[in-house]
């Protein structure tokens, strides 16, 4: 199957800009993106988000456009925008319809369009399409094909990366399938796994990461009651992770623009059909609440060690890390913000430090100023929010250096500080 087709890829974000620049290595991209900024960074080989060196943006043949109709010359174009959730977590299709407003608009005649972006079973087709009809004036099936092919990049993850993560691949029809497979097939060295539908593709992904969020909320459930029993968890989880089939998931905090987001797009499709999900809704309101409860029982650990007085000046909280998980600069759904709020609510101050975030973003997003380590005060406790590389080298004395007086509670939520070593003085706090 020929693979001489021009590709445009719609979204340089995580999972854009990998799935570009792979692609650049064979055979000319247009990459397109509407962040000015963004497209400015990536001509000069810089990538914000960490995940492509300077040498992998440069030894690649892309295009990188702002100018849309550019997308006229594409006749395989690849469309990875974010598909987040509104304030109620309904789906908000706002960044994909656009998308596909932008496409339609330049679509040429004979054009394959295939989707990466994380939705409900069915969207593509009967949300998509429909918009690529109506800018292009053309009819789907006749005039152009569609596909989808879920997207399994992993942010901070130089491991399982885009060549060597087996591909999901669909198509509207068997031939257009075989396109899209033989188009990733170029790359996609782990290979390609054809799917029978779009909607199976679509289905596929949704459950990946809904099957994942689960699986955390089942432990991070039993870290509740184990707190309340006065039992280790990651004790129990270290014994029982001795049977040969027991899945070692980890309790903690629970988002970012996939985990904490994909099983909303599900059980927004499964309601409207009439169904009410029981198992996954459960799942997600123990992951959403987790910040809360940290929050609440640092809390209480501090009032027990009797390090905190609430008479006259605030006391300090430190939070290291708000990104939504370890070496990426993402803060997108972070769910340390929800620490932040409760911490607050009991009257303490918190000051908040993280080496890779952007402090613009965070003041954008959530009104939060990011102090520079050298810069916090002292703290009556320190939580170890995000296990960043940073952080971990530094082990127990970053923590220690920044209590006030060398004393007071440290929450380990990664569980990356050795218990064995705690210094003196200190209360450790694990999930």
């Amino acid at each position: 199957m020929s693979t001489e087709r021009q590709i445009a890829v719609v979204g340089l974000g995580y999972v854009g800009l990998p799935i570009a620049v792979y692609f650049g290595r064979v055979q000319k991209v247009i990459g397109f993106d509407v962040n000015a900024k963004r497209i400015d960074e990536l001509k000069k080989g810089v990538d914000r988000n960490h995940d492509l060196p300077v040498e992998e943006l440069t030894n690649t043949k892309v295009e990188y456009t702002m100018d849309a109709a550019r997308l006229k010359d594409a006749d395989f174009v690849i469309v990875t925008v974010p598909t987040p959730v509104d304030d109620a977590n309904r789906p908000d299709l706002t960044p994909l319809l656009k998308a596909s407003t932008t496409v339609g608009r330049n679509l040429k005649k004979g054009a394959i369009v295939v989707y990466e972006s994380t939705v409900y079973p069915g969207a593509t087709e009967e949300d998509c399409v429909p918009v690529l009809e109506k800018e292009s004036g053309m009819k789907c099936g006749v005039d152009f094909k569609v596909g989808y092919s879920p997207e399994r990049i992993n942010p901070g993850d130089h491991e399982h990366t885009f060549t060597k993560i087996t591909k999901v691949v669909s198509g509207m029809d068997a031939e257009t399938l075989e396109i899209v497979a033989a188009m990733y097939s170029s790359v996609v060295k782990a290979g390609v796994y054809k799917a029978s539908s779009i909607k199976v593709a679509e289905s596929a992904k949704v459950i990946e990461n809904t099957q994942r969020d689960l699986n955390i909320s089942l432990v991070n459930e039993l870290s509740v009651i184990f707190h309340r029993m006065g039992i280790d968890t990651h004790d129990v989880l270290a014994a029982a992770g001795t049977k040969w089939n027991f899945l070692k998931f980890q309790p903690g905090l629970v988002g970012g623009h996939c985990i904490g987001v994909d099983p909303y797009y599900l059980t927004h499709k499964a309601e409207k059909m009439g169904y009410i999900p029981q198992v996954i809704l459960a799942g997600r309101r123990i992951n959403d609440g987790m910040g809360r409860f940290v929050a609440r029982e640092l809390t209480k650990e501090m009032l027990r060690m009797g390090n905190v007085n609430f008479q006259g000046v605030k006391p300090m909280v430190t939070i290291l890390g708000l990104t939504f998980k370890e070496n990426v600069s993402d803060i997108r759904n972070t769910k340390v913000t929800d620490i932040i709020a409760e911490l607050k609510t009991f009257g303490f101050d918190v000051q908040v430090a993280d080496p890779l975030a952007y402090p613009e973003e965070a003041v954008h997003e959530y009104g939060l100023s990011l102090t520079p380590l050298d810069q916090l005060k002292p703290a009556a406790a320190v939580v170890m929010a995000v296990s960043h590389e940073e952080y971990k080298k530094e082990g127990w004395a970053l923590p220690v250096r920044l209590l006030q007086g060398g004393k007071g509670v440290v929450a380990d939520l990664k569980n990356t500080l050795p218990r064995e070593k705690t210094p003196a003085g200190v209360s450790l706090w694990r999930l």
